[in-house]
């Protein structure tokens, strides 16, 4: 709820003091928490039941997507019902790691060969779906949000690493798959001032927005990047910057340290949780979550290539707010029927 009431005001400066703005999003609040709430009170034996089904149908969306999808700002990412338009790839984030997890429970752990090669499948499959959009970010998250399951289940070692080797090796290959854009982000992260008014823009605006904060920031609705539209996408992706230039080292320490407290205390009741299935769901959304954290604020500050990926609780977006509320409903869910049970 905190981190929630820190989004509320960071945007209202980022989105220009638009009200109407933060009367959309706070209803998107109170959708979302009416989905935790929702997604609480259902069993881990029914999700476990639901999962491949729920992949299945995710699954059969991104396919829709590809043919009938929304193309907007050269991405074909959308399903549009006139009333409602929704990112189906947001969808996955939860599918994914329920159908790994179940893929890796119906026998006793640590996973088998044949387990381990069936869970990368349903992996990596979705991904690539995502990644032919293009969105390469939530395909990233995808992969991640997978192999962190596989790993909570104890994995042998040995095929974590002939993995990562046939990675390695298909590397090469993998770039020139990319697009233009996409391998010009990543050269441009190394070097953002090779190219400053075009493809280094977004980084260096964002990087002078967090670097003039200093310890206490420039106060709220005082930020001169941000408030003279210099941060590019200041209500969504960038929106980390705008909040650091207004409240400074202090402000970003805090925050991080809500966020840290979030995936703790996630990480905890998913260590308490006896199910098999309930434990490595859980622990997986959790970790999962502090990478889309990580993820955004490295984009940020220029450690990571530019990637869309929204800052979570903060960042203005629908769809994402709904796949993360229901994710800690998951884990709420976990440990209310533990006791219950108990």
């Amino acid at each position: 709820m905190m981190l929630l009431g820190v989004g509320l005001f960071v945007l209202f400066s980022a989105g220009g003091e638009d009200w109407g703005l933060l009367r959309r999003h706070a209803i998107r609040i109170l959708i979302s928490l009416t989905i935790l709430l929702s997604v609480a009170q259902v069993s881990p034996d029914t999700l476990r039941r639901w999962s491949p089904y729920i992949f299945f149908i995710g699954m059969g969306v991104l396919v829709l997507v590809l043919i009938l999808g929304y193309v907007g700002r050269g991405a074909q990412r959308w399903l549009d019902f006139g009333v409602i338009r929704f990112q189906p790839s947001e969808i996955m984030k939860l599918a994914v790691p329920m159908t790994v997890v179940w893929v890796l429970t119906r026998k006793p752990l640590p996973p088998k060969l044949t387990d381990f090669i069936l869970a990368l499948v349903v992996t990596f499959l979705p991904a690539l779906l995502v990644a032919i959009q293009p969105d390469l970010g939530t395909a990233m998250l995808l992969i991640i949000s997978g192999l962190l399951a596989i790993f909570l289940a104890g994995a042998s070692w040995r095929y974590l690493l002939v993995m990562a080797a046939f990675v390695v090796a298909t590397a090469p290959y993998l770039w020139y798959q990319l697009h233009d854009y996409q391998r010009e982000r990543i050269v441009t992260m190394f070097n953002p001032w090779e190219d400053p008014m075009g493809s280094g823009y977004h980084i260096i605006q964002s990087q002078i927005a967090v670097g003039s904060a200093g310890i206490s920031g420039k106060g709220w609705l005082r930020g001169t990047q941000s408030q003279l539209e210099f941060v590019p996408e200041r209500s969504t992706d960038f929106i980390f910057a705008v909040y650091a230039e207004e409240f400074g080292l202090i402000g970003a320490a805090v925050l991080l340290i809500l966020y840290l407290f979030v995936v703790g205390r996630s990480l905890v009741l998913a260590y308490r949780v006896e199910h098999s299935y309930s434990r490595l769901l859980s622990g997986s959304l959790a970790l999962t979550f502090f990478f889309y954290v990580f993820v955004n604020i490295a984009m940020v500050t220029g450690v990571l290539p530019v990637v869309g990926i929204p800052l979570p609780l903060i960042s203005y977006g629908g769809t994402s707010m709904v796949t993360l509320m229901a994710a800690f409903g998951v884990i709420m869910g976990a440990s209310t029927h533990r006791r219950l049970m108990r």
